[in-house]
């Protein structure tokens, strides 16, 4: 029984659904890198009786299935992008805005990392910090 339990579980996590569907063009509309309360709000606008809850879930699958980016912020809520090939970004300290970086992205500088823990470096996320136009703009 057990054997069954996970293989619902299973394919529920690879099943595609209505709610993650809506999710996904949320993600895919907000060119912004939202948050996950920002994809909420968007997916609430069409379908209002869609859980906070279910929305949450759902990003998390389509991250680890990689149909999206998740974007970890130090110190920040986690970002979403639709654009899912590996590639640097860049954080406004001002108003917290996150903004893809044009620049090559270094596969192989995990390589390049010497490590005297032993951690076998599997990969690496770059953020950016600095000021963006518009808060360059009001001065601030």
């Amino acid at each position: 029984m057990a054997g069954t339990v996970s293989d619902k579980q299973g394919s529920a996590a690879t099943r595609n659904t209505i709610q993650r569907a809506l999710v996904l063009e949320a993600v895919r509309s907000l060119h912004d890198h939202p948050t996950s309360a920002d994809v909420y709000e968007a997916v609430r606008r069409t379908y209002p009786n869609i859980s906070r809850a279910t929305v949450y879930r759902n990003l998390g699958v389509l991250a680890n299935r990689g149909d999206v980016l998740r974007v970890e912020v130090p110190n920040g809520a986690d970002r979403y992008d639709f654009f899912n090939e590996p590639h640097y970004h860049a954080k406004c300290r001002v108003c917290g805005r996150i903004v893809d970086v044009d620049m090559p992205y270094e596969s192989d500088i995990a390589s390049k990392v010497s490590d005297a823990h032993g951690f076998a470096i599997e990969g690496h996320e770059i953020i950016f910090d600095g000021v963006c136009p518009a808060c360059q703009k009001a001065g601030a």
